[in-house]
């Protein structure tokens, strides 16, 4: 039995997927910024801080990097409720993405600060600046023109695991496909369309991460 393709609903359905691609950077963004500056800390404090510290971190990150996303997500959607916690679906999304994400980046940070040489932080502190401005100043900055690519490609893969919270009804370009589909019975069509747009996304949000990290960073990040 053939099929024959038909993309006529597709002028309907731009709005639609438009605003889908639009929550969907918003879910990146705040999980981008969040998630970065949790990892900063993160992997500061299991180098630097207390040993109570060091292992509630380390605990943290074996947890989220060894249990699925979509059950971390659950966790935090259908299963603080029961304790009197409950969230907006879009917040929830938000926070699990964050963990999630920081989980992973902690390593990569932590590996950009263990490569930056002890020498430096020695001779700034021999200087007379504080260990703090140390490390925002001096030791950090480097760390991150070292991890800046694996950082730009776990930050990819956090936006394509954004499709994992259409299923707490955030509508997000996944939820507005199949929602799509539900109403069309156009299933090649639909997810095809929709593939194309993450893939945009994907290449968009590269470039773009790439661009504005040569101008925060300078040469060297490619």
């Amino acid at each position: 039995m053939g099929y024959s393709l038909d993309f006529g609903w597709l002028a309907d359905a731009t709005g639609a997927i438009a605003r889908g691609a639009a929550m969907t950077i918003l879910l990146i963004a705040v999980t981008t910024l969040a998630g970065t500056f949790l990892s900063i800390l993160g992997a500061a404090g299991r180098r630097n801080g207390p040993l109570l510290l060091k292992r509630a971190i380390g605990v943290y990150v074996e947890v989220m990097r060894n249990t699925p996303f979509l059950v971390q997500l659950f966790f935090i959607f259908f299963g603080l409720p029961s304790i009197g916690i409950r969230l907006d679906p879009i917040l929830a999304a938000m926070l699990a993405m964050t963990l999630n994400m920081a989980a992973y980046t902690i390593e990569i940070v932590g590996a950009g600060l263990d490569a930056v040489p002890r020498g430096q932080t020695e001779a700034a502190l021999a200087l007379g600046l504080r260990p703090r401005q140390v490390f925002v100043k001096i030791v950090l900055p480097q760390a991150l023109k070292v991890i800046f690519p694996a950082l730009t490609s776990q930050i990819i893969i956090m936006m394509l695991e954004s499709a994992v919270v259409s299923q707490i009804a955030v509508r997000e370009l996944t939820y507005e496909a199949d929602m799509l589909q539900a109403r069309t019975f156009r299933a090649f069509e639909t997810y095809f369309v929709v593939t194309m747009v993450y893939l945009v996304l994907s290449m968009g949000l590269r470039r773009l991460l790439v661009s504005g990290g040569r101008r925060a960073l300078g040469a060297g990040v490619s």
